[in-house]
């Protein structure tokens, strides 16, 4: 179940709301004239949040290449690696 809160609520308990968001790792949603407006939430649910969306570009980015012939055998992507690496 999110945690809803009103704006009022940041300003008057923000080391409650803060206290949460890291302990649970989840965010606040703040609502502001009782419609939801902002989401709060800890600099590590964050990180996490971009790092998940990062990984899920780069698996769209290989899917598309894999759809479209954009592929080497993994024998020639290791000699590569080991290539780049005995520099």
């Amino acid at each position: 179940m999110p945690e809803i809160r009103s704006s009022s609520d940041l300003r008057n308990n923000y080391n409650e709301i803060s206290e949460f968001c890291h302990e649970y790792r989840e965010p606040v949603f703040l609502t502001k004239n009782g419609q939801g407006d902002l989401a709060v939430m800890s600099i590590e649910a964050y990180e996490m949040l971009i790092g998940r969306q990062e990984l899920y570009n780069l698996l769209e980015q290989g899917y598309d290449d894999v759809k479209n012939g954009r592929v080497i055998s993994a024998e020639v992507a290791f000699k590569e690696v080991e290539t780049i690496l005995n520099e």
